[in-house]
């Protein structure tokens, strides 16, 4: 996820919470919280129930982040994100957590001829890489309902759409043929066929890795006969730690009516 991606993600997150945004740069975002948002991400229970307990005035947080530091042209203070933060990461667990399932329609214009509007079903995914070090990738795909066809970088298609949640009036919604149950199967499947064909060195990699420390691991303990009990304890700290993992992951998706 490039620092453009991230800045595009940071704005629409903030403008579909209803966050106002205050300024924004090429490399940076401030936006102003709403008490929600707040309450949601800055971690401050003992304010708001003081607030809340003496009937006090609330006063959400701003928030600037910086998209991509490298890159930053005016001289502005604030939290750098990127893919893999933590305050990112935060963002993903919230947009699960109000957004995991849409179902959006593309807006028409009352001078349009009724329009027929076909079902696509838009999944977002992440997916993880763990060993000693981590690596993870964002994937927006998009399936046809009514044909099967498979659509990449489909988020980056929906946003460039103007959306509406009701059903516009002279809109006819198809209903779809392929159910939304077999086409995340499908999708699943292609998120798996490109896990399958990604370059993997990274797991012989941190496999030389464990090697290493654990020879580092066998020489401090040669010249004892019987191993400790804190020598299979840090046997299996490096195992656990360099042990290669893969998780796929659904962050959200939806059902989108387009013409």
């Amino acid at each position: 996820m490039f620092p453009k991606q991230v800045h595009r993600y940071l704005k629409d997150f903030f403008q579909e919470t209803d966050c106002q945004v205050i300024e924004e740069g090429e490399q940076y975002l401030t936006v102003q919280l709403t008490i929600d948002m707040d309450k949601r991400i800055m971690n401050r229970p003992f304010y708001w129930k003081y607030i809340e307990s003496t009937n006090g005035v609330p006063s959400p947080s701003q928030l600037t982040l910086i998209s991509d530091q490298n890159n930053l042209k005016d001289d502005v203070k604030g939290e750098v994100i990127h893919f893999g933060s933590y305050r990112l990461n935060q963002l993903f667990e919230v947009t699960k957590e109000l957004g995991a399932y849409v179902q959006m329609f593309e807006r028409l214009s009352i001078y349009d001829d009724p329009s027929i509007l076909t079902p696509y079903l838009g999944v977002n995914y992440k997916v993880s890489y763990f060993s000693d070090k981590t690596k993870e990738t964002l994937y927006s795909l998009g399936i046809n309902l009514m044909t099967g066809k498979i659509i990449e970088d489909f988020h980056d298609i929906v946003t460039q759409i103007d959306l509406v949640s009701d059903v516009p009036q002279k809109a006819i919604p198809l209903q779809y043929i392929i159910k939304p149950v077999r086409a995340i199967n499908r999708l699943d499947a292609v998120i798996q066929h490109t896990i399958q064909l990604d370059d993997h060195t990274w797991v012989e990699e941190a496999k030389k890795r464990w090697k290493r420390d654990q020879r580092v691991l066998e020489y401090f303990y040669q010249d004892t006969e019987e191993k400790p009990d804190c020598y299979e304890i840090e046997a299996k700290a490096l195992e656990e730690r360099y042990s290669a993992k893969v998780k796929m992951e659904i962050i959200n998706g939806g059902l989108f009516y387009l013409k």
